[in-house]
Formats: structure tokens, sequence, C-alpha cells
């Protein structure tokens, strides 16, 4: 079992969660085949994931992963069912943090460079952190001057790309098979840091960087680049007052999946425009009659 999960959770860009609970349950299990997994071994994995200290959240994505690689071992490869012995964390709602024009001010005018482009990316298209740091010149069309890429979920996205993200784009190689972050990183005067690891969602490195930028920029609040995503996401609602504009922006399958998001920030529900439609129901009645 254990080499199943280290050819399909531990060298894959699966996601660093997924790849957490994957490890626990081959130090859990050892090399057993997946038949011989038992309710004890499920159990033992998610008391760490309950007692780890985790915040509510993480314990919520945690107990997921855990699901669904015991699904895929019973679905796949012969494992009894045991995903019904793992906790559930219900309750979870979206993050809801968004930045102020202020705090986003600081943070442009502090960022080095390759920093700077990725806040961009993250705020003026509203590009995922992780998709954001891979993005390289074979992702950009200069006959449109839109970025076309690939999201986690599969849909194919082609966005304008703004004046201050291209004045950046256009400092990088676009020959060169490496990222557009990552070329102005290297090219930085004070470049100390590692090359960050571009397999991932979250490399570690470009992490330890923002939250160095956010304590250089005097932000004291804990902002992370998905917040800069839904900061364009909430204004977009907010300017054109349709979902369906956003949807298309964060490049949503499902329209579900842009109401969660936007969780925090649907429009309240107006007293006259329920009267109204009061109104026009009963003239519709009388009409009848």
């Amino acid at each position: 079992m254990a080499a199943l999960l280290s050819t399909r959770y531990l060298k894959l860009p699966r996601g660093y969660q997924l790849k957490t609970v994957a490890k626990a349950l081959i130090g859990t299990a050892g090399s057993v085949h997946p038949r011989e997994l038992t309710p004890a071994h499920v159990t033992e994995v998610d008391q760490q994931i309950k007692n780890g200290g985790y915040a509510h959240s993480t314990r919520h994505y945690k107990s997921n992963c855990l699901r669904a690689i015991l699904r895929w071992l019973w679905e796949e490869h012969g494992a009894p069912k045991l995903d019904a012995h793992t906790s559930h964390y219900p309750g979870l709602r979206p993050r809801n943090v968004t930045a102020t024009d202020a705090e986003l001010d600081r943070i442009m005018q502090t960022a080095p460079d390759f920093m700077r482009l990725l806040a961009l990316l993250c705020s003026d298209l509203a590009i995922r952190s992780g998709t954001a740091a891979k993005l390289g010149p074979e992702h950009y069309d200069s006959a449109r001057n839109t970025l076309r890429f690939q999201t986690k979920y599969g849909a194919h996205m082609a966005l304008p790309v703004t004046s201050e993200t291209l004045a950046l784009i256009l400092q990088c190689d676009l020959r060169s098979p490496m990222s557009f972050v990552r070329q102005l990183q290297v090219r930085h005067p004070a470049n100390t840091g590692k090359p960050f690891d571009l397999t991932i969602n979250h490399p570690p490195e470009l992490d330890k960087q923002w939250r160095n930028l956010l304590a250089t920029a005097n932000v004291t609040r804990r902002i992370t680049p998905h917040d800069l995503r839904r900061t364009t996401a909430v204004s977009m609602l907010e300017t054109t007052g349709d979902i369906r504009d956003v949807q298309a922006l964060l490049g949503h399958r499902s329209l579900q999946s842009t109401v969660w998001y936007l969780d925090h920030d649907l429009r309240p529900v107006q007293l006259q425009n329920l009267e109204r439609i009061k109104r026009n129901a009963r003239r519709k009645e009388l009409a009848c009659a």
C-alpha cells in the first residue's frame, strides 16, 4: 500500500494536505495490502488529525483528504470500505478576508518585482496564487494580450492582461521556459530566496517571502495572496451586481461554488423588492380572474 500511495499521492502535485494525510496513513498502516486495512488503522490517523492542534478548517480538509484516499483504495484496490470511520467537521464557512485599498497600496509599493507580479495576478486578474506562480511565456498570447491557462479544476481561462501586469511580464524573457514570477525573482538584486517548488500549489519558500513582504509593508493583518483574489471577486460583485460575472472571473464551473465563495458578501434582500413581488403577483391573479 505504501508504494500505491507514494505513486498516487506523494510524487504528483496533488496538494499539500493530501500528501501529509497519505504519509500519515503510510506511517500507521505500513506496507500492508489495501485489503488488510482495518478500522483501527483509520481511527489512528483520524485521531492524529483530531488531536494535532490544527484549526477547525485544517481538520476539515485533512479529514476530507483521508476519506478521498480511503474511497480510492476501496474502489480501485480492493480495500474494505472504511471512510465511515473518519470524523466530520461541519459548520465550515469560507474565509472572508479582503484587503483594503491602503493595504494593497503598501504591498504594491514595497514588493520587489516578482512579488508585485504575483500580487497583481491575484488581484487584477483574480488568479489563484498557486496558478499565478506557474504562469510563464507559454501562457502569454502577445497578439491578444491575454494569459491562457487551465485552472486546477480543468477549466480553460483566457484573461486580458492589465497594463501594470504587462509592464512586468515584458521585463521577462518570453522564450524562457521559466515562470514569470521565478524569472523576476532570479533577477532581483537582493535575491537570496531558494527556487520555489512549482509542482505544489503553495511553495513554502514563496509563502515565507510573502509573509516577509507583509512585515516590511507594515500590514499587520494576515492577508494571503488568495485574499487578493477574493477582494477582486467581491469588487466585481459590488460593481456589476451579477454573480455570473464573478463566476466567469473566478473560472468556476459551478455557480454554487461562486455562491459559497461569496457567502459573506451576497447582497441582502431588500424589503421594497419583496413588496414589489407581492403586488405583481396580485396583479397577475386579478388579470387571470
